[in-house]
């Protein structure tokens, strides 16, 4: 297993290398195989975004908040999170547990 240091920002959608490469909020270390995960899932979080976007601009479908694109992003974030949970340190792994979609249902949805 070739384990590799690695830094997620969730607001950037971006794994970066090096610490100071950019602003990240978790430091996880994983599996090179694991890594291209992330940017699968953040590529996901932004398709999703992009078709909500063009969703809420048509004026003839009314907006409901159950509905399956909003479902889509909140199942990617959760899968985001479990995730990082899986491969960061003990700090994050508390941080991410408090958090509303981590503890609101521990389950992952797969598709």
């Amino acid at each position: 297993m070739d384990l590799k240091k690695v830094y997620v920002s969730v607001s950037n959608r971006k794994v970066y290398i090096y610490p100071d490469e950019s602003p990240w909020e978790y430091e996880i270390v994983a599996d090179r195989e694991i890594i291209p995960v992330f940017q699968k899932i953040f590529d996901q979080l932004s398709d999703t975004e992009m078709r909500n976007f063009w969703k809420s601009h048509i004026p003839i479908r009314l907006y409901h908040h159950s509905d399956k694109e909003n479902d889509e992003y909140d199942i990617r974030m959760k899968k985001l999170y479990a995730l990082i949970h899986e491969f960061s340190n003990e700090e994050s792994r508390s941080l991410i547990e408090s958090l509303p979609y981590f503890n609101e249902s521990r389950r992952v949805f797969v598709e």
